[in-house]
């Protein structure tokens, strides 16, 4: 559920970033501190995209962090 809900909370703050229109610039300056040009366009907000965003990252979130559990909980037995 952590990871889940980490991985929604990013995607919660890049939908607020693209609703604001703020994301354009951000994008930009992460590829400017990489020494890259980058060739994406954020394009407009919608809550849809938004919404299913944060719900796709949230299940794989949470989905990752269950395989990684069980698998602590398999293999670290003492």
């Amino acid at each position: 559920l952590i990871f889940g809900s980490s991985l929604a909370i990013f995607h919660l703050i890049w939908s607020i970033l693209v609703l604001t229109g703020v994301a354009q610039i951000f994008i930009d300056f992460i590829f400017w501190l990489h020494m890259m040009r980058g060739p994406y366009i954020i394009t407009r907000f919608t809550i849809t995209q938004s919404l299913s965003l944060i719900v796709v990252t949230f299940v794989i979130g949470y989905l990752m962090g269950y395989i990684v559990a069980w698998l602590w909980n398999k293999f670290n037995t003492k």
